[in-house]
């Protein structure tokens, strides 16, 4: 009994070694690893070393047969190399996987943060024409600073922005309703933008402009 211990145990490792070389010279084609031949040796050694248990749980008489008809000791070989084979992947299929569900769930996240950053850019402009400000430290409050005056294109492209039921306006929807063309209503925002009397955002539909809370103060002048 004590032979026939040995002869298995000495099969699975001759199995786990030989799996594990097997499983190093295919590892060496895709990534150059200098602790890849010791690791690939001891999981073969260790898988095969496994096969008693799996053949138990199988309910196989396989070891107990293998005394009463020593050929099928080749059988019980080629099932010791063939578990220690499979441990590869525990060392490829395993890492490639959770570095590739990673690589999915970073690039989830960088998209969300995006998505996130774009909804925050969209919604402070509206956050601050919705809420009431303090007139005690508000600095826009009170008449424009006459060297602010606009011309007439100017506080025309000033009303059209606030007039409409959309906040945020398109180019195309200021020079319909303003009635000129890109270039006269391009420079006209410039000049609310640099007075701090309108805004540029970048959204998901592309460039929109908005008033400011100088902005509709500013029209509340006009009017």
């Amino acid at each position: 009994m004590a032979n026939h211990i040995f002869i298995l145990a000495a099969v699975m490792s001759i199995a786990g070694v030989f799996g594990g070389l097997i499983n190093y010279y295919q590892l060496t084609q895709e990534r150059d690893d200098e602790a890849a031949l010791p690791r690939c040796i001891v999981l073969g050694i260790g898988a095969a070393f496994l096969v008693p248990v799996i053949l138990f749980f199988v309910q196989s008489d396989l070891i107990t047969q293998i005394q009463e008809d020593p050929s099928r000791l080749l059988i019980y070989t080629g099932f010791c190399l063939i578990v220690a084979i499979g441990s590869r992947l525990v060392l490829t299929s395993t890492p490639k996987r959770i570095l590739r569900e990673a690589q999915v769930a970073r690039n989830q996240v960088e998209a969300m943060q995006h998505e996130l950053r774009v909804m925050q850019e969209e919604l402070l402009p509206l956050l601050d024409t919705e809420t009431e400000q303090d007139t005690d430290v508000d600095d826009n409050a009170g008449p424009l600073n006459p060297n602010e005056e606009l011309d007439i294109a100017a506080s025309k492209v000033l009303k059209t922005l606030g007039v409409g039921r959309h906040i945020y306006r398109s180019m195309a929807g200021l020079c319909r309703e303003a009635g000129a063309d890109e270039t006269t209503i391009q420079k006209s925002l410039n000049v609310l933008v640099n007075r701090q009397l309108a805004g540029k955002l970048n959204t998901r539909k592309g460039v929109r402009w908005y008033l400011t809370e100088k902005g509709r103060r500013a029209l509340d002048l006009l009017v």
